[in-house]
């Protein structure tokens, strides 16, 4: 496979066909259950918010919240 001609042709699609691109070739990954190990950076992240959720178990945010918070920043 050439990638370089691939990603010519994938760059020369409308956005809403990238879009749709992208979410196919996840749903792929996704249904082959296979994941990359985390890098040490990215399990450092995910103890320190651990660790942060069980300390301040109340810091949370509903969903109505967040989108509220998001449309206020247009």
């Amino acid at each position: 496979m050439d990638i370089t001609a691939t990603l010519n042709e994938i760059a020369a699609l409308s956005v809403e066909d990238r879009i749709r691109l992208v979410q196919a070739i996840w749903e792929t990954i996704a249904a082959d259950r296979v994941y990359p190990d985390l890098t040490e950076v990215q399990k450092r992240e995910i103890d320190r918010r651990i660790t942060d959720n069980e300390v301040n178990p109340d810091n949370v945010l509903t969903w109505e919240e967040i989108k509220a918070f998001v449309k206020e920043q247009r």
